[in-house]
């Protein structure tokens, strides 16, 4: 068969030596005089005698050589001599044998380790003087030759060779804890899970980009490299769909090269339901077949594809239920095909050049270099699908019932005085007469059968909004419903008692597919609040709402796969999917701002100071800069307009005022601010009749007063609507030298595409310019930089999946639709309405906001009005304050009080003195005081600092030292820190180490009791006063 290699090269020549011998004997050999062969075996020492018995009926050459095999497939000759034959009878040579160190004593401080041997060869032959060299070696043309093999013992079975040398005593010491222990092989990428888990796919060009690395082993490599030109292989894929592709190709696995060029295997479905296998050979060919079979709809199907050779197989079965359908098809490809799986990368789903399937992808396992074991290729379903089959049914009974009660209700509703009372056969029995039975009521339809006690509300919700719709109600309409009620009883709610109680009202509208309903459920079964937490469910109910492109689902399961859990390790790449996908929408929701969306404000509860800042239209703060602006003062009016476009500081969205305050303040106040503002809305139409000309007018005003953004968007018109790239570049070049974000945004794309003039395409060039933009806090910079990162640059730049999810995750989290979930929350905080507020922040700290989750463990901590159960709260707060640590900008005060649940244990852990010492050191070194007088804390009370930490913290003398000088080292430095709410504890903290110093002196025992008291009131009236006047001078030296 084409393709096949000898795999053992020693097997090949013993072969050949066998094969010589036959024809040998069936020839006839003339030489009968000519031989060798071995008298004894060669024992395995690093030098021992062989004996060879030889004659030759000419003058001849006598070779013996030892070669070994390795498991890479390369054999090495480790001995070889050769003595002259003269003709006559038969003679015997001893030979001494000496092999390498490395194949006969294990590896050690002198001896390096080897590649691993799989067997060793000893041979010898004669050869005539003048023969020809036909073969290489000459070995097969021989008139005699002889063979054996060599009895090698594994690599660690070996003996330590003993030198004749000595070591030093700090080698020999790292020696002899190394000597005894056994090098375990790498783990391997044989077989590669592309996905875990289950991914939800909205249809769009997002997807997971998966990349696989060359093998570590030299053996596996070698057999990798081969089997490019003739695959053998397999892929298994589970996959549901919702909906038929609305594309002519939807990707559901597919192979990308370094030139962005479809490699081998692409996997497509097509829009009429066939599945499209697509296969490349030599650059510029491919061939590609369809399936014989549809994928079906609403069904979990396993596709496994196997490839071997010019051969492709797909095998699909779905779970109908109990029953299995399977199907199958096969094809033989005329050309033979490459597959180089470390070329480029694989992409589950959507990518660069095509859209995604509607549904969900389960499982995905590509079995490098071998076939699906007998084992993994029956139907096995992963527990994730049987959690999702499990919903749908629910879900699906539930539809059925409430359609059927929906139909009822309607047909009532226009029925024409028909009793609403009605009797079923049993109560019929209740009468004597049954004229009067009938009578009274009628008989109850099936829909009318009592309601069970989980669906009686969700019953009676729907019975009224039938009564006042009719037939027009569909069942999103009462899921809707469902979830007004269910948040109009939070809003009520003093307590979490409520949850649960509302909990199977949101479960229910989201079986009928409101996709709020589904996300708070996720994120009360995640937090645990009011009821027994459930991550896995709380994972599914979010991946039902991103699979319907709900925004905070998207990011909270971004999040989610970002940080990981216990029972969901942290994977970037998928990750990253769901990051991309609210990205890219952040932007285009940027673009056409709604009243449904809010500036993203990350305020936090303990910061007084933004609080106070915080106003509304009717606020006394609003009305004096409205007095201001109205004064002149350019300033106040750019702030109003902010307020008012963009929804900030409390006040709500008003595009029209806006645009009003951006008017006056660019042709009354003619700043270059606001004629920035008002033309950008001219240019877009938003809030006023679009006006490109008068747009330009104010533009080019606002560059001729030097103003970036100013010069950034008319590099845009130049660039949209003339066609003037030369014109447009210089405008971004100037701008960007000034520090605008937008304009090396802009500049990426010319390279990118190949647009700036006099330029060739750059990816490279525009990698650096997305790098700046994003630094200086662009969306759309992030956004292009991430994707970058996660695809990469061939031969220029490795893929970061990491930084490119942290990109990623910092243009989702300036969404619109997130910033008024976070609004409602602070709203919520400010009328005391402590349940809703914190429900609010929950939704945004369960999507990864850093601020959300600090204002829960805020309000877990703070607990106003005791609205959480005791046994709740610490918990609460070490999740969040955790979370909070851990974001890319931590608060401070996150680390305080994870040191202090810490040192003082919690419920869920016991006391851990060194990882609290780190959060108050993290403390420190993010510029707050009270992390030394933590630290002082915890030394008065007897616990020792980990050395690490002293020495970091640069307190290791004061440490050796003694307690004392330690404490007061502490003390005065929280004392340095000249931070007003410090400057108080910390002093008196010294002052109390002070006392305790002079007790410990036995200096306050002499005394009399009259006198310590004396000497402890002046003084501490001393440092009280001393305070006092420094606290004095410092506000006299702010007013």
């Amino acid at each position: 068969m084409e393709g096949f290699k000898w795999s053992c090269p020693l097997l090949r020549l013993m072969v050949h030596h066998i094969a010589f011998l036959t024809v040998s004997t069936y020839l006839g050999d003339t030489h009968t005089s000519d031989s060798v062969r071995f008298l004894n075996q060669l024992e395995e020492v690093e030098s021992s005698s062989l004996r060879v018995l030889y004659s030759c009926s000419e003058a001849s050459l006598v070779h013996l050589e030892a070669l070994v095999s390795f498991d890479t497939g390369d054999t090495s000759t480790v001995f070889s001599r050769r003595w002259s034959c003269h003709p006559g009878s038969s003679r015997i040579r001893t030979v001494v044998v000496t092999l390498p160190d490395w194949l006969v004593y294990q590896a050690d401080w002198k001896i390096q380790s080897s590649k691993w041997v799989l067997n060793g060869m000893l041979r010898a032959w004669v050869s005539w003087r003048g023969d020809g060299d036909l073969d290489g070696d000459g070995y097969t043309s021989a008139p005699a030759h002889t063979i054996a093999l060599l009895s090698l013992r594994e690599p660690f079975s070996r003996p330590f060779k003993q030198h004749q040398e000595c070591l030093s005593w700090g080698m020999e010491m790292l020696w002899d804890t190394h000597k005894h222990k056994i090098p375990q092989c790498p783990q391997e990428q044989e077989v590669a899970v592309l996905l875990s888990t289950l991914y939800g796919s909205t249809g769009e060009r997002f997807g997971i980009v998966r990349t696989v690395q060359p093998f570590s082993n030299d053996a596996l490599e070698t057999v990798r490299l081969k089997a490019i030109a003739y695959p053998w292989c397999a892929f298994s894929i589970w996959i549901f769909l919702i909906h038929p592709c609305r594309q002519p190709l939807c990707g559901v696995l597919h192979h990308i090269d370094s030139q962005k060029n479809y490699a081998s295997p692409s996997l497509f479905l097509r829009n009429s339901g066939e599945l499209h296998i697509q296969l490349h050979g030599e650059p510029g060919e491919s061939s590609a077949f369809l399936s014989q079979f549809k994928v079906p709809l609403g069904q979990w199907c396993h596709l496994n594809m196997e490839l071997e050779g010019w051969v492709v197989r797909i095998t699909m079965t779905c779970a109908d239920g109990e029953h299995r359908v399977v199907h199958s098809s096969q094809h033989v490809f005329g050309v033979a095909f490459h597959l180089d799986d470390t070329d480029g990368y694989f992409v589950i789903g959507g990518g660069e050049f095509t859209k995604s399937i509607e549904g969900y992808y389960g499982p995905i396992v590509y079995y490098r270099n071998k076939k699906i074991p007998e084992s993994e290729s029956e139907l096995n379903i992963p527990p994730h699908i049987k959690l999702m089959d499990e919903w749908q049914q629910y879900c699906h009974n539930f539809e059925i019932d409430l359609k059927t009660r929906l139909s009822g209700y309607a047909q009532r509703a226009g029925g024409s005085g028909e009793s609403d009372v009605c009797v079923n056969a049993y109560s019929q029995w209740l009468f004597t007469d049954k004229a009067q039975a009938q009578v009274m009521a009628p008989w109850c339809e099936a829909w009318e059968a009592p309601n069970s006690p989980q669906r009686r509300q969700a019953f009676l919700i729907a019975e009224k909004v039938a009564n006042k719709y009719g037939r027009s109600v569909s069942p999103a309409t009462v899921g809707r419903a469902l979830y007004s009620v269910s948040l109009h009883k939070l809003s009520r709610a003093e307590d979490t008692r409520v949850i649960r109680r509302v909990l199977p009202l949101l479960l229910q509208a989201g079986c009928l597919g409101d996709k709020p309903a589904l996300f708070l459920s996720s994120v009360l079964y995640s937090s645990g609040l009011g009821l027994e937490a459930n991550p896995e469910r709380a994972w599914l109910l979010a991946l039902l709402a991103a699979q319907q492109d709900w925004r905070l689902a998207l990011l909270r399961l971004g999040h989610l796969h970002h940080v990981g859990d216990e029972n969901m390790p942290s994977d970037p790449d998928l990750s990253y999917a769901y990051y991309s996908n609210i990205a890219k929408q952040t932007s285009a929701d940027r673009q056409s701002f709604t009243p449904q969306q809010t500036f993203v404000e990350s305020i936090y509860l303990n910061n007084e100071e933004a609080l106070k800042s915080q106003t509304n239209e009717n606020h006394d703060l609003f009305h004096w800069l409205k007095l201001q602006a109205r004064n002149g003062e350019a300033t106040a009016e750019q702030t109003i307009a902010r307020m008012l476009f963009w929804g900030q500081q409390g006040v709500s969205p008003d595009i029209q005022t806006a645009v009003k305050h951006y008017e006056r303040g660019a042709i009354r106040l003619e700043d270059p601010v606001s004629m920035y503002d008002y033309a950008v809305v001219l240019l877009t139409g938003q809030g006023v009749n679009q006006d490109i000309p008068k747009a330009i007018i104010y533009l080019k005003k606002a560059v001729e007063r030097g103003f970036p953004p100013a010069m950034n968007a008319l590099g845009w018109y130049y660039e949209t609507h003339e066609r003037d790239f030369v014109r447009a570049a210089e405008l971004w070049e100037q701008a960007d030298a000034l520090g605008n974000p937008d304009a090396p945004m802009n500049l990426g794309a010319l390279y990118s595409q190949g647009m700036y003039p006099g330029r060739p395409v750059d990816q490279l060039m525009a990698y650096h310019y997305y790098l700046r933009s994003a630094e200086r806090g662009h969306v759309d910079g992030a956004i292009a930089l991430a994707e970058m990162w996660n695809r990469g640059l061939p031969n220029q730049m490795r893929r970061l999946p990491e930084q490119a999810v942290l990109y990623a995750k910092w243009a989702s989290e300036q969404n619109g639709y997130l910033g008024t979930v976070l609004r409602k929350g602070l709203d919520a905080y400010f009328k005391g309405k402590w349940l809703m507020a914190y429900i609010y922040y929950l939704m945004a700290a369960e999507s990864g906001f850093a601020a959300a989750q600090f204002n829960v463990a805020y309000l877990c901590e703070h607990n106003p009005g005791d609205f959480l159960m005791q046994a709740f709260v610490k918990q609460c707060m070490l999740r969040y304050y955790n979370l909070t640590v851990q974001s890319q900008h931590p608060d401070a005060y996150a680390f305080i009080k994870m040191g202090d649940l810490l040192s003082g244990g919690n419920v869920t852990s016991k006391k851990d003195v060194a990882k609290a010492a780190e959060m108050y050191k993290l403390a420190t070194f993010s510029g707050e005081p009270q992390g030394w007088y933590s630290l002082g804390r915890l030394v008065q009370e007897g616990e020792t600092l980990p050395l690490s930490l002293v020495v970091e913290m640069n307190l290791l003398q004061p440490y050796l030292s003694n307690k004392q000088d330690l404490l007061t080292t502490l003390y005065h430095r929280c004392v340095d820190s000249n931070a007003t709410d410090a400057y108080v504890p910390c002093n008196l903290a010294l002052f109390n180490l002070y006392l305790h110093t002079l007790w410990e002196n036995n200096i306050v025992t002499k005394m009399s009791s009259t006198a310590a008291v004396a000497v402890g009131t002046i003084a501490m009236a001393f440092l009280i006063s001393k305070l006092l006047r420094r606290h004095a001078v410092g506000i006299g030296q702010v007013t």
